[in-house]
């Protein structure tokens, strides 16, 4: 976040970090050369960048090399199934924020945010070795 801030980067909100907690903090004025825009950031951070058109947001959200969650508020269908379909990301929550999650639902990310899975039916799948019996009684 003080790196964005020194690049050119607006604190919106934020009060600054607290020993070893951040505060929820938005910041505007983001570039995609900024670290804090397109790296993962394992903080309540949000950046605001602006867009002129629904597929140059979806170009955004996909120039990053991570993809864990994402998410869009819109009402228009049309819009979610395309941003679901063009969106690369492990998971899409409309109208919801992309933190969202039960523990039945798949939870994963694509690209460098990792491979397979979290969740108890994919947890109990990893930790365990199926095995099949077939027996014929008549032969």
């Amino acid at each position: 976040v003080e790196e964005a801030l020194r690049q050119g980067a607006r604190k919106l909100l934020g009060n600054g970090r607290q020993g070893a907690l951040l505060p929820p903090t938005v910041l505007s004025d983001v570039n995609r050369e900024m670290k804090v825009s397109c790296q993962e950031v394992f903080a309540p951070v949000i950046t605001l960048q602006p867009y002129d058109t629904f597929e140059e947001a979806i170009a955004l959200a996909n120039s990053t090399d991570y993809g864990l969650q994402g998410g869009v508020f819109t009402r228009d269908l049309g819009r979610i199934m395309q941003a679901y379909e063009e969106i690369e990301v492990g998971g899409l929550q409309v109208n919801d924020v992309s933190t969202f999650r039960v523990d039945h639902m798949p939870y994963g990310g694509v690209k460098a945010s990792g491979m397979g899975r979290e969740g108890v039916k994919y947890a109990i799948e990893e930790m365990t070795e199926p095995k099949l019996m077939v027996i014929n009684l008549n032969g």
